[in-house]
């Protein structure tokens, strides 16, 4: 379907709703969709930023999905962002754990780094993977 990405990263939080929180207001996600089971937990959620996508649930939900990611750790994510220092003042004014501020790379991106509240490592920046040149 066209706009619509690929490929999205899924991660599993301890506290789905709360990472939704940081991600849109600390990070500038746009919320697409949230899906609660009937105890309120987050059994399903999709986030957008630019054209790409993450989705996201709640710990222990008992999916199939849940029980093969049971053991993962914290993940990774890199997101290719306009304007680095202005999300990363958005992301400060939020009160996020900043681990690397904004640096200029020598193979020209300007990017920092964060961990969100569970742990996973979120890199802003401008490189652009796949990008000629």
């Amino acid at each position: 379907m066209a706009g619509t990405p690929d490929i999205c990263p899924a991660l599993r939080y301890e506290d789905a709703k709360a990472a939704i929180r940081q991600l849109t207001e600390g990070f500038g996600f746009t919320e697409h969709a949230v899906y609660e089971g009937e105890d309120g937990r987050v059994m399903h959620a999709e986030l957008t930023c630019g054209n790409g996508m993450v989705m996201l649930g709640s710990k222990g939900s008992g999916t199939a999905f849940d029980k093969l990611m049971a053991d993962g750790g914290p993940t990774a994510v890199y997101v290719r962002v306009d304007d680095v220092d202005e999300h990363h003042a958005r992301a400060v004014a939020q009160g996020i754990e900043i681990v690397m501020p904004p640096t200029d790379q020598e193979y020209g991106s300007r990017d920092y780094t964060a961990r969100d509240a569970e742990g996973n490592v979120w890199s802003f920046g401008t490189y652009a993977p796949g990008a000629a040149g």
